[in-house]
């Protein structure tokens, strides 16, 4: 590297570098979570090839405090997930798969129309699955944060996925929270409800449409889906119910 190329990146090294009191406690916390796993079944191996080298990231944290569904106002939130380019790739879609979606109907009693808009909403149809790796936005919200027990949890679970062979390292990346595949299954949730719907005798939720179409058909009807239901009902919200106003009178 030349002088001036590392005059370049050194402000960026130091943006970027973990800050040594949070790589501590990051360390500190990496060590339970490696005897919690060993109480869980997963062996030392798994979790040191997993964690090897892993830092904390601190984009994650940040991604935690800013979700969009709770920052976004509804009416753009709805507009940036369904236009008409999106509602013309279901279409698309839904003729490509329609014998894999037949079967998803048939074995699941969920409707097509419904698994397909699951697949677009959640990974515009398999283009955007995340890029983060799970273990790293994993072992970080398992540290750090307010949902650190619920994290620690889906943690366990990818890592019985990696012990398992279900899924291979490189294809477990998704959302900061951990959601990966097509229709953005949380690990704990592939674990209960993936399934192989292409008979390959694995369950592939990344690289395998049919698996992931009836993976989420899967995941509605064991969560109580009903056929002949609308998609949704509307409600007047009263003014008691959440936002400044509500914790006002809440307080009262």
């Amino acid at each position: 590297m030349s002088v001036t190329t590392y005059r370049l990146l050194l402000p960026l090294l130091v943006l970027t570098a973990t800050p040594p009191a949070l790589a501590q406690d990051f360390n500190a916390c990496l060590a339970r979570l490696r005897s919690d796993a060993a109480a869980k079944g997963i062996d030392a191996a798994t979790f040191d090839t997993a964690l090897a080298g892993v830092e904390p990231d601190q984009s994650v944290l940040d991604a935690m405090d800013s979700q969009p569904e709770f920052t976004t106002p509804i009416w753009d939130y709805l507009a940036g997930l369904v236009d008409e380019q999106r509602i013309a790739d279901g279409r698309a879609k839904l003729a490509e798969w329609s014998t894999v979606l037949a079967n998803a109907e048939q074995a699941f009693g969920v409707d097509r129309h419904t698994i397909v808009a699951v697949w677009g909403v959640e990974s515009d149809f398999g283009r955007v699955m995340g890029g983060r790796p799970l273990v790293r936005s994993l072992a970080t919200v398992s540290c750090f944060g307010n949902r650190q027990r619920f994290f620690r949890g889906e943690l366990m679970a990818t890592l019985r996925i990696l012990q398992a062979g279900d899924m291979p390292a490189q294809a477990l990346v998704g959302s900061w929270a951990g959601a990966f595949g097509q229709t953005q299954f949380m690990p704990s949730t592939f674990q209960r409800l993936a399934v192989d719907f292409d008979g390959d005798g694995r369950r592939d939720i990344v690289g395998s449409v049919p698996d992931a179409l009836g993976s989420t058909a899967n995941f509605l009807a064991r969560a109580g889906w009903r056929s002949g239901e609308p998609w949704g009902f509307e409600v007047m919200v009263p003014l008691s119910y959440g936002g400044p106003s509500g914790r006002r009178n809440r307080q009262r």
